[in-house]
């Protein structure tokens, strides 16, 4: 009887260390964001309902792990965390299974918890103040508005025409505050880990903003870009290392993936009340600050006089803060770029980050007029205003920079005025940069055909110039020009034909072009 009592303890404190205890993973200690752009999004604004990019998240965590197998809830993941490509590190025996908790503690969440289930349904009459309760049942929500079935039948929430709440008989186990990722893990001995995690999110996006200012002597000028990071998630990663990537990896696309159920309830829907019954529902009394003295009625007249002095103290003005740190240059991760921010940041929950993302000055910049053939004009058609920038170190770039829209300021007559906006592609160092900001009515070009064969079609171009300065123009022909020009730029199957059109002048050019029959 003895043994037999001992061997029953010793299993029983065998399936005592066994059983699965629950550890809870609050917050990290330090944490790593990189953004990825939304695949195939070279322009446009980031979408602030769902930004369309995703994040690589990396986590670094201190838990402490009882004996035995545990479930260890990490609390405060990304909303779009993908579970399937989650990866836990320095956990002493490895990960037997891995869930993402997608169902968020929020009025939202709650009614879908409580959906085919009892509620209490409590109203409130405006005039008496007397309060009402009465059992509901959720027959179907959240998403477009709320139904519930009382005695009296179905009704849609806050349609009544009274102020009224949903009480709950106590919050489901399976809600949880923050979005979470649960894993099932063991250890031989009770030990305190520092484990690091490490995922993708949906959810996350950035982009670019250039803005080019123009300088005196009109060819340089200063150009600052602008880092946003959009995080459409709840979860706000403060004080966190901060990374970008540009280019398009090539990444296989995955399927849409639902949102965790959060967030408020959007009711929709006019009270069955007219306007006229409660004129005041939305009117609060307002405390009124007093009128100042010199408008009120029988004020004392003022009168200030110069009898009284008093001497003033100056006071030493306060040390200018530090400069941020430059930006570090953009790192090679095969053929994409890396962009770093040098110091932490706060990736906020729901909202957008700005930070410096490049600093240069006294770029070298040229102004020119640009158009490309598609034919014959009906008259003369206005040329576009063209910046160009060379992406070269001597011309003060020499930079990978990354897509996105560029705005040109200039100083005219001391006052700062917006000159164009226009988008642009990656560029890499070397690459010429072009910004095409706005048409030109003084700059003008005419096309016409002077004569055609089976084989050959003769061509006339003119440029019309109304400034009283001379102009670079450009034009890009896409023929193939019989004789083959000397002096021209070949720039793919197009020719290139830079001129410099007088001050309120024109200049004419003539090509023949050979057909293909």
């Amino acid at each position: 009887m003895p043994r037999f009592l001992t061997l029953l303890l010793l299993l029983w404190t065998c399936l005592a260390s066994a059983q699965a205890g629950t550890v809870i993973s609050t917050g990290a200690d330090s944490v790593s964001v990189t953004v990825y752009r939304q695949p195939g999004r070279t322009k446009g604004a980031i979408d602030r309902r769902w930004p369309g990019g995703y994040a690589l998240v990396t986590e670094t965590r201190t838990i402490d792990l009882p004996q035995g197998e545990s479930v260890v809830r990490f609390e405060g993941v990304a909303e779009g965390l993908m579970p399937e490509t989650a990866v836990l590190s320095a956990m002493p025996r490895g990960v037997r299974e891995k869930n993402r908790d997608a169902r968020l503690l929020s009025p939202a969440g709650l009614v879908d918890a409580y959906l085919k289930r009892s509620v209490t349904l409590r109203r409130t009459d405006r005039k008496t103040g007397k309060v009402t309760e009465q059992d509901a049942i959720i027959s179907a929500g959240p998403t477009g508005g709320v139904i519930v079935q009382t005695a009296q039948g179905y009704e849609a929430l806050g349609c009544s025409g009274l102020p009224e709440r949903m009480l709950y008989p106590k919050a489901p186990p399976d809600l949880s505050p923050r979005p979470t990722l649960s894993v099932i893990a063991s250890s031989d001995r009770a030990t305190r880990a520092t484990v690091q995690l490490t995922y993708l999110a949906e959810g996350f996006d950035w982009a670019a903003n250039y803005v080019a200012e123009m300088n005196s002597d009109g060819g340089t000028l200063d150009l600052m870009a602008w880092l946003t990071v959009a995080n459409g998630g709840v979860t706000g990663f403060p004080d966190a290392r901060l990374n970008v990537i540009a280019g398009q990896p090539n990444k296989r696309a995955w399927g849409a993936k639902p949102r965790p159920t959060g967030g408020p309830l959007h009711l929709t829907c006019w009270p069955m009340d007219i306007t006229s019954t409660h004129p005041r529902w939305e009117l609060f009394p307002v405390d009124m600050p007093a009128p100042p003295l010199m408008e009120m009625a029988g004020a004392q007249d003022i009168v200030v006089s110069a009898q009284r002095r008093l001497d003033r103290v100056a006071l030493p003005a306060p040390a200018a803060p530090s400069p941020p740190p430059p930006p570090p240059p953009p790192e090679d991760v095969g053929d994409l770029k890396l962009y770093r921010v040098p110091v932490p940041v706060d990736v906020a929950a729901n909202g957008q980050k700005q930070v410096t993302l490049m600093r240069q000055a006294d770029v070298k910049v040229e102004r020119l007029y640009a158009a490309t053939l598609s034919g014959a004009t009906d008259g003369s058609q206005p040329m576009t205003l063209r910046l160009r920038v060379q992406n070269r170190k001597e011309d003060g770039l020499g930079l990978a920079m990354p897509s996105g829209r560029v705005a040109l300021f200039e100083d005219v007559a001391g006052v700062r005025l917006l000159a164009g906006e226009t988008d642009i592609g990656d560029k890499a160092e070397g690459e010429r940069v072009d910004y095409d900001l706005a048409v030109s009515a003084d700059v003008r070009i005419a096309v016409r055909t002077l004569s055609e064969t089976r084989k050959v079609r003769h061509w006339a171009v003119r440029l019309d110039n109304a400034r009283p300065f001379a102009v670079t123009a450009e034009v890009t022909i896409p023929h193939d020009i019989d004789p083959r020009p000397t002096g021209m730029e070949r720039r793919g199957n197009d020719w290139i034909w830079r001129a410099t059109v007088p001050a309120n002048g024109t200049l004419d050019y003539q090509y023949k072009e050979r057909l293909a029959r």
